[in-house]
């Protein structure tokens, strides 16, 4: 840890004494060719993690020092025009990365929003579809046995409640993939009615408290939805917990969700380096919520359960009436 720190204070050393020695090549009358390294300068500095708020603390110390140097008042007056230029250009490579971060957000949420519709076009293909196709089955089959004996129609009865079965299972594959209710009632409505049916089948409590009224965009609700339906499948397959709770609240416009369990917990870190099932569900987790504008936090250790934490910033263009669609 010692050799680590040590290497990175050398690291951020270098770098200044480097940005001092360009900014003032520049403003002794470097030309074009000392923009071109403050720009590769400004490279490194996102690539050794510098926030721009250290690049302008920088940037002020190097020109202080470079002002304090010289009496001349018109070498001082050159340095605080040269010195912004050279700032300026050193910063470019941010603007560009923002730019580039921008473009991959709004990708993401259309290729969310796509995946959405292709998932609601399966949901309502297998309710509809399939479930007008079982019922046919059924209609022959009861057709069938009226004319068969006895020990036959006992057979094709139990070929009925099979197929029964298959409805069911269809029935709650199409309500997870895409409720109806989400789009009808919204999100919160939508995770009463998946805890409900995932604490069925874990046979776990799920306790909801939820202090939000109204409704948001579709593509925020869904987002939301998606997020907690994806904690409650970690939380039943990965923590062996005894209890969930959801909470969702709303504090100085801020949407805040918490999704807890009293499970075996995890290291949070290394869960989202890795490439296992679980790993990239909380980083697909977090993608989708950056595209919304959102953040997750992530609090878990081992034996002390996991509480994910979602923050989202409600505008008030966010707000649609309960009978918004």
């Amino acid at each position: 840890m010692k050799s680590a720190v040590g290497r990175k204070n050398k690291q951020g050393t270098e770098f200044e004494g480097e940005y001092a020695s360009l900014l003032r090549e520049y403003a002794t009358g470097g030309g074009e060719a000392v923009l071109g390294r403050a720009y590769e300068l400004g490279r490194r500095a996102i690539s050794e993690r510098k926030s721009l708020l250290e690049l302008v603390s920088l940037h002020h110390q190097a020109v202080g020092q470079l002002f304090q140097s010289s009496d001349d008042k018109k070498f001082q007056e050159h340095l605080l025009r040269t010195s912004a230029d050279f700032l300026s250009e050193c910063m470019s490579p941010y603007e560009m990365a923002q730019r580039g971060f921008q473009d991959a957000v709004k990708a993401l949420r259309q290729i969310n929003e796509t995946l959405e519709e292709e998932i609601k076009r399966i949901a309502y293909s297998v309710h509809d579809e399939a479930g007008q196709l079982l019922v046919a089955v059924h209609l022959a089959l009861a057709k069938l046995a009226q004319e068969l004996p006895p020990a036959q129609k006992e057979q094709v009865a139990q070929i009925e409640g099979l197929l029964s079965e298959i409805e069911k299972h269809l029935r709650r594959y199409s309500h997870e993939l895409r409720p109806t209710i989400l789009d009808d009632l919204g999100w919160i409505p939508a995770i009463r009615f998946l805890a409900e049916g995932v604490s069925k089948r874990a046979k776990l409590p799920i306790h909801i408290e939820a202090k939000i009224s109204g409704r948001l965009p579709s593509t925020i609700e869904t987002t939301l939805y998606r997020v907690v339906q994806e904690a409650l499948t970690n939380a039943v397959k990965h923590a062996k917990a005894k209890n969930i709770w959801i909470r969702a609240w709303l504090k100085d416009q801020v949407l805040h969700c918490s999704i807890r369990d009293d499970g075996e917990g995890f290291d949070a870190e290394a869960v989202q380096a890795s490439t296992s099932r679980k790993g990239l569900g909380l980083i697909a987790v977090r993608e989708r919520l950056s595209a919304i504008g959102g953040t997750l936090w992530i609090e878990s250790s081992r034996r002390r359960g996991t509480e994910l934490l979602i923050r989202l910033p409600r505008e008030e263009n966010h707000v649609n009436s309960s009978s918004a669609r």
